[in-house]
């Protein structure tokens, strides 16, 4: 979608200035120092809110980590993991045997369906939720049964456990859940996941963990520590700002890590090796985005407030709030004013799902769907 200059300066205008037109930086919010660091994607249109992406990254560190790392690049990448691996299992507090790197934790989900679940097999869920396992699986053979998100739009935990059968050769979970942001309370979950851990395996999908307030909330790996058949997913996409960089990897026991593993497809490379071992100390870039992405979830929130319309308690990097229309119409409206949102996630085609940005763009946002409501 192309915009033209009047366009542009409509919208600049929506979001109250921000300096978006005045000097070099077009980040109001943020010191020249801060820019250098942790480098925001560039403001420009359309406004991409649609993917629970990080608007920061790579930091300064990851990058030339990166740059430092090119000279490596005629060596294939299976010699260097082994750094990575034991920074991941420390901080885990695993061995790494337990530790499988994967380009991107979507990669980790599509191989652990195909490898639970054949032909004939099932996977449960809940639904909406992130949807790539399950899809994919299809595709070789496996059925999904697909169990409705509760009336407060939680897993069904208790019927969940109900269906499970001999047939069920992986139940899935994504906490906190996409799109809905909510986090399952604690006890419930690792009662949940140790119970079904005993009939079939249990795959925890914490692409999200990072953003989770209460820092006492409890991974699923601590299942994993006790030997369970459970599988922890985990990503540095979010928080970290390497979503294009495809880094992630999954926590198991050995044998299922062995089993995992051996069927991936989408080995990492040595760019992202570096990125990944570099970003793993950068805890300033860490602590940066939590608080960024909490300023911002706060502000769309507010907007909301106002405008008097349901959202739900997230604990990721995105809201889900009831938009009292037809998603696909609201996204079209936004995409007017050059404002990228989320997808529909049937059934609940009426709530619209909006990612954290930078400040500005968050504005712009907030700036768009007070004019679109109003």
């Amino acid at each position: 979608m192309k915009f033209s200059r009047r366009d542009w300066l409509r919208s600049a205008s929506l979001a109250g200035g921000f300096a978006l037109l005045s000097g070099t930086n077009s980040f109001a919010s943020l010191t020249e120092e801060e820019i250098k660091k942790f480098n925001p994607r560039p403001l420009n249109t359309p406004v991409r809110l649609g993917s629970n992406e990080n608007p920061y990254g790579p930091s300064q560190k990851v990058r030339k980590a990166m740059q430092d790392g090119f000279d490596l690049g005629c060596r294939y990448p299976w010699a260097y993991n082994s750094e990575l691996q034991k920074m991941i299992a420390e901080r885990e507090g695993v061995t790494p045997d337990h530790i499988v790197l994967v380009a991107g934790s979507t990669e980790g989900l599509k191989v652990a369906g195909i490898t639970f679940a054949g032909p004939g097999d099932e996977i449960i869920s809940g639904l909406p939720t992130f949807l790539s396992m399950m899809t994919y699986a299809e595709i070789w053979g496996a059925s999904i049964n697909w169990v409705p998100l509760d009336k407060d739009l939680n897993y069904d935990l208790p019927e969940i456990e109900k269906r499970v059968s001999q047939k069920t050769k992986l139940v899935f979970l994504c906490n906190p859940n996409n799109p809905t942001g909510k986090l399952l309370p604690a006890n419930q979950v690792l009662d949940f996941c140790e119970t079904v851990s005993k009939k079939t395996m249990v795959f925890s999908d914490e692409a999200y963990c990072d953003y989770i307030e209460d820092k006492n909330y409890p991974s699923m790996v601590k299942l994993v520590k006790e030997g369970k058949n459970v599988i922890v997913s985990k990503t540095l996409s979010k928080v970290y700002g390497l979503a294009g960089i495809r880094l992630g990897y999954m926590v198991a026991r050995p044998d299922i890590a062995k089993k995992l593993s051996d069927r991936v497809v989408a080995n990492t490379n040595i760019m992202a090796i570096e990125a990944g071992k570099a970003a793993w100390k950068d805890d300033e870039f860490y602590q940066f985005s939590l608080k960024k992405n909490l300023e911002c979830r706060k502000l769309i929130e507010k907007t909301l407030d106002e405008l008097k319309l349901t959202y739900l308690p997230s604990q990721a990097n995105f809201v889900f709030f009831h938009a009292n229309r037809d998603v696909k119409e609201l996204a079209s409206q936004m995409a007017a004013k050059g404002i990228i949102v989320g997808r529909p996630f049937p059934p609940l085609n009426d709530w619209c799902r909006v990612s954290t940005g930078t400040v500005e763009e968050v504005q712009m946002f907030n700036a768009a769907l007070r004019e679109i409501l109003s």
